[in-house]
C-alpha cells in the first residue's frame, strides 16, 4: 500500500497543484479584465462628454454663422437703398404779398426700383436764404437711417 501511496500522493498534488494555479490565474485574468472594463468605460465617457460638447459647440458655431450672414445680407440690403432728390424754387403772387418757397422732391430706390412716390415739401424761404443749404438741412429720408454703415457696430457674438 505504501508504494500505492507514493504513486497516487504526487499525482493528487500534481492535480490540486494545477487547479489552485488555475484559480490563480483565473482570478488574476478577471481583475484585468475588470480593469480594462473600467478602463473602457471612462475612455467611452470621455468620448460621449466630447461628443456632446463638440455637437453643442458646432451647433453655437452654425447658429453664429447663419445669423452673420443675415446680418451681411441685411447690410447690403440696406446699403443698395438709394434716395433720388429734386427740388426747384416756387414763387407765390398774391396782391400785395410775394411769397418764396423751396418745393423739395424725394423719394427712395432699391437699386433701380422705385419703393415710394415722390414725397414733396414746401418750405417757405426768406430774403437772401441759401437754397442749397436748406435743401442740405431738410430731407425726407434721413442719410444715418438709410445708411446701416453709419450705424455704431453692436456687440459681436463670438
Amino acid at each position: 500500500m505504501e508504494p500505492l501511496l507514493w504513486i497516487v500522493l504526487p499525482g493528487f498534488v500534481a492535480v490540486t497543484s494545477a487547479l489552485l494555479a488555475w484559480f490563480v490565474v483565473q482570478s488574476r485574468m478577471e481583475v484585468k479584465l475588470a480593469e480594462q472594463r473600467e478602463a473602457l468605460a471612462e475612455a467611452r465617457g470621455a468620448l460621449q462628454a466630447e461628443k456632446s460638447a463638440m455637437k453643442d459647440s458646432l451647433e453655437t458655431a452654425l447658429r453664429a454663422a447663419e445669423e452673420t450672414a443675415k446680418r451681411e445680407a441685411f447690410e447690403n440690403f440696406l446699403n443698395e437703398l438709394t434716395v433720388e432728390q429734386r427740388h426747384y424754387t416756387r414763387e407765390n403772387r398774391q396782391l400785395m404779398h410775394n411769397r418764396k418757397s423751396l418745393v423739395l422732391q424725394e423719394r427712395m430706390f432699391f437699386r433701380n426700383i422705385p419703393l415710394s412716390d415722390w414725397i414733396e415739401h414746401e418750405i417757405v424761404l426768406d430774403e437772401g436764404a441759401d437754397v442749397d443749404r436748406v435743401v442740405q438741412d431738410m430731407t425726407v429720408f434721413d442719410k444715418a437711417v438709410v445708411s446701416i454703415a453709419d450705424l455704431p457696430r453692436r456687440r459681436q457674438l463670438a
